[in-house]
């Protein structure tokens, strides 16, 4: 997943506020007609939800229950939130059935020399790591011979004239061309033959959002830019068909 440039490096307190309101109001519409959808809170909806923590609500919707330039932005933003879930990562997302066939059809097409490995689970639930594999031969398939590390198991390191700048915390899924001085990290995502990965979901947002700040940090303190990418469930729109 891409950042959305209109959203790109605001500040901390916009995304304190998100996460508030998304969690005052709800995250689903929960009309009958509307249930499950995506929730684009009103002035209304957001008022109550910061009301409802004790929190100031004046700066987003006026006394005349009108939206306030604070409020519009966080407007537009649930509003894109919404739009993309629905319309555009909705349609892309894969049960294992589906992840499998994408899998077999990207593999007989590209006839990859790239990593392709296994998952964690056991018995008949043992099988590829279908997303995993999926993104490694795109990648491949895009970088021809360079050289890419598909399973890093070190560290990220940022360095200058040899010397550490900015070690990530945690270990990536992938790094371009490799975790020393990368020029990009993924984070790959997918948890088939389950229907309770709630705990996981949370924690793959906490893993992203961490490596997101250090990368962050970087390029405002050393104007380092490393790119960051999520592939979380499905592959990006890519067709081997």
């Amino acid at each position: 997943m891409k950042a959305n440039n209109q959203f790109a490096d605001l500040s901390p307190t916009f995304w304190a506020q998100v996460r508030a309101i998304s969690e005052g109001a709800g995250y689903t519409n929960r009309k009958p007609s509307e249930r499950g959808n995506i929730l684009v809170p009103t002035a209304e909806q957001m008022k109550r939800a910061m009301e409802k923590r004790s929190l100031d609500s004046t700066y987003l919707v006026s006394k005349n229950e009108e939206l306030t330039c604070e409020g519009k932005k966080l407007h537009d933003y649930f509003q894109y939130r919404a739009d993309v879930l629905e319309n555009f990562v909705r349609p892309r997302l894969m049960d294992a059935d589906r992840a499998k066939k994408e899998f077999e059809i990207f593999k007989k097409k590209l006839n990859p020399s790239c990593p392709l490995p296994m998952n964690k689970q056991k018995g008949k639930k043992r099988t590829e790591a279908y997303l995993t594999g999926i993104v490694n031969m795109i990648i491949e398939a895009g970088i021809g011979t360079s050289e890419c590390d598909f399973d890093p198991r070190q560290l990220t390191v940022i360095t200058k004239n040899g010397i550490p700048l900015q070690t990530l915390t945690r270990r990536v899924d992938g790094a371009f061309p490799s975790t020393n001085n990368p020029i990009a990290l993924w984070e790959i995502k997918e948890y088939y033959h389950t229907t309770t990965f709630g705990s996981r979901v949370a924690d793959g947002v906490y893993e992203t959002l961490l490596d997101g700040m250090e990368l962050l940090e970087l390029r405002k303190n050393q104007n380092i830019h490393v790119f960051h990418y999520l592939y979380p469930f499905t592959p990006p729109t890519f067709s081997a068909a």
